[in-house]
This record gives structure tokens, sequence and C-alpha cells, in this order.
């Protein structure tokens, strides 16, 4: 069979007001280095590291007519070794929480939004 499409995500996009703030926001949710340079946009990539999807957060600046709608489900999820961490951690930096904790059998979550009011979900997978 013919495969034209690969089986891997390049990125992920999520949709932004104001691409700096994101940056930033992003940057400090995930500890890294924010890029050097003035960004117009429209997009900025969060590396995620080798062999991994990256988050691309696009603000539609040179699209007319675009209409932001933030996501009203996770868009996705971020690993945590510790799921009480990286909920102290969020609360920090003052992210609205939008679940607490809810632990299951096989992996603990929680869901936060971004600036936008995208919802993103954190989770702790158990072995």
């Amino acid at each position: 069979m013919s495969k034209a499409i690969e089986n891997r995500i390049d990125t992920i996009f999520v949709h932004v007001t104001d691409l700096e703030r994101s940056v930033r926001w992003y940057s400090e949710l995930l500890g890294l280095e924010v890029r050097e340079g003035k960004r117009n946009g429209p997009i900025y990539t969060l590396n995620m590291g080798d062999g991994r999807p990256g988050i691309t957060l696009d603000n539609h600046c040179f699209d007319k007519d675009y209409s932001f709608i933030p996501s009203n489900q996770p868009l996705f999820n971020l690993s945590a070794t510790d799921i009480n961490e990286a909920f102290i951690h969020v609360t920090n930096i003052g992210a609205e929480i939008v679940t607490d904790i809810i632990t299951y059998p096989d992996l603990a979550e929680f869901s936060i939004k971004d600036p936008d009011g995208n919802i993103i979900m954190v989770c702790t997978c158990f072995s």
C-alpha cells in the first residue's frame, strides 16, 4: 500500500491572540528559554525535544477574516513526573485551573487554561 502521509505528528497548533504573551507563558510553563528576536507572527514553535512534535503558537496575524475561538476541551496533554509538583508549578505561574488533580488507577491528571482560554491537560502515568 502506498503511504502518502507519514505516520507521525510534526507539530500541534495552538491558536492564540497575543503571540508574545503566549510565547512567554508557554516557555515559563515548560521551562524553556525564549529565543531572541522580534516576533511579528504569525507563528512561534516550541521545541519539545528530539523526535517529538513541537507546539506551534499561531496568532493568525495575516488572516484578515480569522475569528479566534478558544478550545473548550483539552487540545493535548503534557507529561509530568510528579503530578503534585506540576500542580504547584502551574499554580505558581498563575494558570487558571480547570480541574483539580483527579487520580485513576493508571494515571493522575488535571487541566488548566492558557492565557487565551485554551484547555491543556497535564498527566502523570503510573507504571
